[in-house]
């Protein structure tokens, strides 16, 4: 300030430069904002360059924000995905995430404790298409019309491609079963299906929890795996894309035909970072395991075959013994095990066995311990 305002009254002014160790070009400066500002122009003021030669257009920018705004709960990486594919080329991650951040248009990260991990009755991961798919029913809500929405959902594990966002008029085994029929006949068969433990999937009091639409799948040669109730991470990737649907669709009420185009945008359009920044399309492939119908019958090489009649029971050595009445009209394979025990099987899955001593049959999804339990009531 004491330069400055002498600046303005010397009659030499590259000597008072001197005099104070500056060059001509900072007195200059210094004298010309004490001119325009008065004193507060003497403050430090930011070192920041004003102008940048790889600065972001104005048409760039505004490009990045109509993206997010098409794509709200999408993050930077997938926009960046998206711009790069329309345009050939992008500026950086860090870019989009400064200029979406500052566009109030994202949301910072919750942190979530880990939990404990482990699955009942399920392999590992699936590492190809079509290995393991995943069911559920996804949360109900009501549409435009007031009427509830509760949508069939199925997934194909490996390359997150949605096989199916179907509104059913219910859930009852025919029903779903005639949906699963379209997806085999348009997919194939996947090795394994996993889903939770609630109708039609599962029936909580039969061995292994097999529902008839399971022991249709199983007579299919299609696995089960399910998960440990009150579990929802067991199948964490389907309850992630529900939680998409819930945050996407369910706000807007969308019916049918938004799901349809909720489906194709999630298929054809999202990037996954799973997947390298693919989209589901790119990676899944139908299944080499070709649909047939429904066999009339299972058989079973080497055993012996019985019938599960109506209520559940076969015939064995004049006694009837209860095994499920979800297998009603399926046959089951009986060979000797040990001492006087008959395994018992359903397709490839070892239900239990039958004990000659006490004419019962002890489940093989039930504690050593329970058995003894189970044996008397049946």
């Amino acid at each position: 300030m004491e330069f400055a305002v002498k600046a303005l009254r010397t009659q030499n002014f590259r000597r008072l430069c001197r005099e104070y160790g500056i060059s001509a070009k900072t007195g200059y400066k210094w004298m010309e904002r004490l001119l325009r500002d008065g004193l507060a122009g003497m403050r430090e003021e930011s070192r920041r360059p004003r102008h940048h030669p790889e600065a972001l257009g104005e048409e760039v920018v505004c490009e990045m924000v109509r993206l997010k705004q098409a794509h709200r709960h999408w993050g930077p990486r997938k926009i960046r995905d998206l711009y790069e594919r329309k345009y050939g080329t992008s500026p950086s991650e860090s870019s989009f995430k400064r200029v979406l951040e500052r566009a109030g248009l994202t949301e910072p990260r919750r942190l979530r404790r880990a939990r404990e991990g482990g699955r009942l009755q399920q392999g590992k991961r699936a590492q190809a298409c079509n290995e393991v798919w995943t069911v559920d029913f996804k949360g109900w809500w009501n549409d435009r019309r007031g009427e509830r929405c509760e949508p069939l959902t199925v997934r194909d594990e490996f390359s997150r491609y949605v096989l199916e966002l179907r509104r059913l008029p219910d859930s009852r085994t025919e029903t779903v079963r005639a949906r699963f029929e379209r997806l085999f006949e348009n997919h194939g068969l996947p090795g394994a299906i996993r889903s939770d433990n609630g109708v039609p999937f599962a029936a909580s009091r039969s061995v292994w929890g097999i529902s008839r639409l399971s022991a249709w799948w199983l007579a299919l040669g299609i696995d089960l795996e399910r998960g440990r109730p009150a579990h929802p991470q067991d199948n964490g990737g389907h309850e992630r894309m529900h939680r998409d649907i819930s945050r996407e669709i369910e706000p807007v009420k969308g019916d049918q035909d938004a799901m349809d185009v909720w489906r194709e945008e999630f298929n054809h359009e999202r990037p996954h970072e799973a997947l390298d920044m693919k989209r589901p399309a790119e990676v899944y492939q139908k299944s080499a395991r070709k649909y047939q119908g429904t066999p009339q019958d299972l058989e079973y090489e080497g055993m012996a075959t019985r019938r599960v009649n109506g209520v559940g029971l076969i015939s064995w050595k004049n006694e009837g013994i209860a095994i499920s009445s979800s297998l009603r009209g399926w046959s089951v394979g009986i060979q000797a095990a040990q001492q006087s025990l008959y395994e018992v099987r359903f397709s490839r899955l070892l239900l239990g066995w039958i004990d000659e001593r006490t004419d019962s049959f002890l489940r093989a999804d039930i504690r050593p311990q329970e058995a003894g339990q189970t044996k008397e009531k049946v």
